[in-house]
């Protein structure tokens, strides 16, 4: 079993910048791919992001390429997301997710765990 606790949220201007975590408790987390994902109201979820179990590869959004970086820290078993320039229609709430396959994912179902989601509201 694996639990995951987003973390980082808020409310933020245009154009600021913001970070949000995911805190990973189990042993599979090293070899897991994680990803990030959001759901704006009214719409359907969408990937935003993920990084393959070593970190060393990593996938984006074309709506988020330069500007959401995604990261990991193995030893601390968390997975961030480091948003700038953040735009009125990146409010969501954001998912992380995690997908025991290790290797880089789009699709939602190729995750097996997911967390809770946490708020991110982004004013004009």
């Amino acid at each position: 079993q694996v639990l995951l606790v987003e973390s980082g949220g808020g409310l933020v201007q245009a154009g600021g910048p913001l970070r949000l975590s995911c805190a990973a408790s189990g042993r599979t987390f090293s070899r897991s791919a994680m990803g990030w994902f959001r759901q704006a109201p009214g719409k359907e979820r969408e990937f935003v992001s993920a990084i393959r179990w070593s970190g060393d590869s990593t996938f984006y959004a074309d709506s988020v390429k330069g500007r959401f970086t995604i990261s990991r820290d193995n030893a601390k078993n968390t997975v961030y997301l480091q948003m700038n320039s953040l735009k009125p229609e990146d409010t969501a709430v954001y998912y992380c997710a995690g997908s025991f396959r290790g290797t880089l994912s789009r699709g939602s179902d190729e995750y097996n765990y997911w967390g809770q989601g946490t708020q991110v509201t982004v004013s004009s």
